[in-house]
């Protein structure tokens, strides 16, 4: 049973991230008034819930006796280029993350934020969704066998 709700929480990540960060996206095209920003805060605020919950049931996944095995995953190209995916999204992140950040605290005291690289950090949160996409294809190809090394 642990290993059903390890997988429904980390396929519940994909169900709220991948939303999320289409519409943080979204909403740093738009207006950057209060109504907004709110808007753009509420989506990163999901889009961070989703990251926990991947942090924390990916690895839990891959690397316990919960699914196939450390070494059928290590053994599999396919699953490196995953990971290398989700290295790539947090990297990515560092940018809006502490852009968003800042934002936050800014409105908190009663300033208008610096928002002129609003267009920058939805062009990221676009990167980084394909990433998650491509991620999640992967993920799928290596649970059904493909991308095991030979010998």
């Amino acid at each position: 049973m642990t290993a059903a709700l390890v997988s429904f929480f980390h396929l519940l990540a994909l169900a709220v991230g991948l939303p999320a960060i289409h519409l943080r996206a979204k909403f740093l095209r738009q207006p950057l008034d209060a109504a907004g920003l709110q808007r753009v805060f509420k989506a990163d605020l999901f889009w961070a819930i989703a990251a926990v919950l991947w942090l924390a049931t990916g690895p839990w996944r891959a690397f316990s006796s919960l699914e196939k095995g450390t070494a059928f995953y290590m053994g599999t190209w396919l699953f490196h280029a995953k990971l290398g995916l989700f290295v790539l999204i947090l990297l990515l992140e560092l940018v809006p993350m502490v852009a968003l950040m800042r934002w936050r605290a800014a409105v908190r005291a009663g300033r208008a934020p610096n928002t002129s690289n609003a267009r920058t950090l939805a062009v990221l949160s676009h990167l980084e969704l394909t990433c998650v996409v491509l991620a999640a294809l992967a993920a799928s190809f290596v649970a059904h066998g493909f991308g095991q090394r030979a010998g």
